[in-house]
């Protein structure tokens, strides 16, 4: 392999982990107005806000985002509702946070350990790999 193949592949590597984690932060975001909305039966901005920790202007940025996805809709004094996409998003990101969770446990992390390392770990996983981590945990 050339010099150039392998910076090529590295400049790959690096662009799929900036992917990764963008995508890393709108799944957080669906996650979390799905929390809000079972919870309050609404999101608004200011609680988004609060619960991930930024401003305002920040979570209002984010869910910009998600409507320009297709995952949200915000209405004036309402707060935002997910569109089905943006609910299915959430619940297969859920999904994916309870196997990471219960891998980790598994081999011997403690649960509150693992629900922090599970919080980064289930979104960089590959589906491959967590069809692994499902069938390791099947045959337990």
């Amino acid at each position: 392999m050339t010099e150039r193949d392998e910076s090529l592949q590295q400049a790959d590597r690096f662009a799929r982990a900036r992917e990764a984690q963008s995508m890393a932060l709108l799944e957080d975001y669906v996650e979390l107005v799905s929390d809000l909305l079972a919870e309050h039966g609404e999101a608004r901005i200011a609680d988004i806000a609060s619960r991930m920790g930024v401003a305002q202007p920040t979570a209002t940025k984010a869910v910009a985002r998600l409507k320009r996805e297709g995952l949200a809709t915000a209405r004036p004094y309402r707060g935002v509702f997910l569109t089905d996409e943006g609910a299915a998003l959430a619940d297969r990101v859920r999904a994916r946070h309870r196997t990471v969770v219960a891998l980790l446990i598994a081999v011997g992390v403690p649960e509150e350990t693992a629900e922090l390392d599970a919080e980064g770990i289930e979104h960089h996983v590959s589906d491959r790999t967590l069809a692994a981590f499902e069938q390791f945990l099947k045959g337990r």
